[in-house]
């Protein structure tokens, strides 16, 4: 298996770097509780959790810098998206399907999140197309001189796709700056790993474009940054993609639709134990001084800024129904004014 250069050093993470990130964890797992509960209660239509991702995406995201680097997430990235700077205001518009959302007018599945001065893209519902946009974002950029890398997102269920050999071979064959995230849960929805593809690890498809692929624990902070922060550097460096193989964990069914007890593999969930990101790193402050008032503070904190987000969307007006075919059916142009 392919190994990340380990010549490249990362940043070293300081103890507030840590806070941030733990912050971000948190506050993804409450919004994501929250969404989960209200689709249970009939408040919002759909959702997808990340419960279990969070140390993967935020220390992915807190490698690269918003409004340079491209990024495309894909749906269960709620903790990519917070870090670059997205609200839980937008958040939650988007979850509850209304026309001030900022992604989609209310018109896109929840969790589809876009930023143009962010540099966020949003990612298309099919499985795995994204990766081959993040290969032409990157070979553009790369036209028009500009200097930074694309990071894009996927399930490691995506890595059986076209998309996902297209997407490689063309970042491969250009050397592009190109940082391929696999978020690998062990279940494409709702087939194991071993029913999608003839080898241990994502990381080792790299070997067939001749890239750089490492696997890592992406339920532990610290490793995955500096997976990251390496892979940033080589693709600054010229040096090429990257694929990374982030081992995660799903702690809740593939969808609100779904019944993961149905399929889930045998000691798939008492594997969990001792491995939840947000205990580990918080198990990780509490050594470098973080006490309960400062946990109980930021909970509350947290707790305040979900509640406020959650008012606020459900308060605003629904959807228009005269206009649902607008951006769906051709629109009748309007006349040009006689001279």
């Amino acid at each position: 298996m392919a190994q990340t250069d380990q010549s490249i050093s990362a940043p070293t993470l300081t103890d507030d770097d840590l806070v941030v990130m733990y912050r971000n964890m948190v506050l993804a797992r409450a919004i994501d509780q929250r969404m989960w509960t209200m689709n249970r209660q009939g408040r919002g239509p759909f959702a997808i959790s990340c419960q279990g991702h969070e140390a993967a995406q935020v220390a992915t995201a807190f490698a690269l810098k918003p409004g340079r680097d491209w990024v495309i997430p894909y749906y269960r990235d709620l903790g990519v998206a917070l870090t670059l700077g997205i609200s839980v205001q937008d958040v939650l518009l988007a979850f509850c399907a209304k026309p001030k959302d900022p992604f989609g007018g209310g018109r896109q599945l929840p969790n589809h999140y876009s930023n143009r001065p962010l540099r966020i893209v949003s990612a298309s519902s099919c499985v795995g197309t994204q990766i081959t946009h993040a290969a032409g974002i990157a070979l553009a950029a790369r036209i028009k001189k500009e200097r930074g890398v694309v990071a894009v997102y996927f399930g490691e269920g995506a890595t059986s796709t076209g998309d996902f050999h297209a997407g490689l071979n063309l970042a491969a064959i250009h050397k592009l700056p190109v940082i391929f995230i696999a978020e690998n849960n062990g279940l494409a929805l709702s087939v194991p790993t071993d029913m999608q593809m003839n080898l241990p690890h994502v990381a080792d498809r790299a070997r067939g474009y001749g890239i750089c692929g490492v696997v890592v624990d992406g339920t532990d902070v610290q490793a995955v940054y500096r997976t990251m922060a390496r892979a940033v550097q080589r693709g600054l460096d010229g040096e090429g993609p990257t694929l990374i193989d982030a081992e995660v964990l799903r702690l809740l069914p593939h969808s609100a639709d779904d019944d993961d007890s149905q399929y889930l593999p045998a000691g798939y969930k008492e594997a969990f134990k001792g491995r939840d990101p947000i205990d580990r790193l918080a198990s990780l402050l509490v050594e470098n001084g973080w006490d309960q008032q400062r946990e109980d503070q930021l909970d509350q904190e947290v707790r305040q800024q979900v509640d406020r987000a959650v008012m606020y969307a459900e308060s605003c007006a629904e959807p228009d129904p005269s206009e649902l075919g607008r951006h769906v059916l051709a629109e009748p142009r309007t006349a040009e004014p006689t001279p």
